[in-house]
């Protein structure tokens, strides 16, 4: 049984670590912190509950709590008749660097893919960890992040066009000579 005393202890440890897991999976500081804030608050909730891995639970309760705050249709977000400012085509601050571009192809990822992909290599967790923490199996874990990785070849924003059209062709040409084994092998 855990106590208020292990739960502070845990807090103050793991919150920094928490915090960038939060923000890996939904990339703005501000909600992030209300993501852990909720995650916390659940936690609290069941913490005398508790198992052996407090890090796992914690983990499984903030990637839940995200990808129901995904669910929503409201997104706290208003739309505007004009719209923003953009950068001076020239302006080197408005230039986008490969992380800007890394964080904009995880965000068009689906949740549950991205949530993977966050724990699993930005986090450094083993497939058994990522699968306890998303309530799967380890056989789901991987292949949310063989799909996400494979999306990710092929996203046009992280692939130059060249190697983009090569990657499909070649992608194509695979799937085609697949068929063709199967169909050749079929009476």
């Amino acid at each position: 049984m855990r106590d208020r005393a292990d739960f502070v202890a845990f807090v103050e440890a793991r919150s920094p670590r928490l915090l960038r897991t939060a923000y890996l999976l939904c990339h703005d500081w501000a909600q992030a912190e209300d993501l852990l804030q909720t995650a916390l608050v659940r936690a609290w909730r069941s913490w005398g509950r508790v198992g052996e891995h407090p890090d796992a639970y914690v983990s499984r309760i903030l990637v839940n709590a995200y990808l129901s705050w995904r669910r929503r249709f409201w997104r706290r977000e208003l739309p505007t008749d004009a719209p923003p400012e953009t950068a001076a085509p020239g302006d080197l601050i408005g230039l986008t660097d490969e992380r800007t571009v890394l964080w904009a192809a995880l965000r068009r990822l689906p949740p549950r893919q991205r949530a993977v992909l966050v724990l699993r290599f930005f986090e450094d967790l083993s497939e058994v960890s990522v699968a306890r923490a998303l309530n799967c199996s380890v056989g789901t874990v991987k292949s949310q992040t063989s799909k996400a990785l494979a999306k990710l070849r092929i996203d046009p924003e992280l692939v130059p066009p060249a190697a983009a059209s090569t990657v499909r062709a070649s992608t194509v040409k695979a799937s085609t000579v697949k068929a063709s084994t199967v169909n050749r092998e079929l009476p």
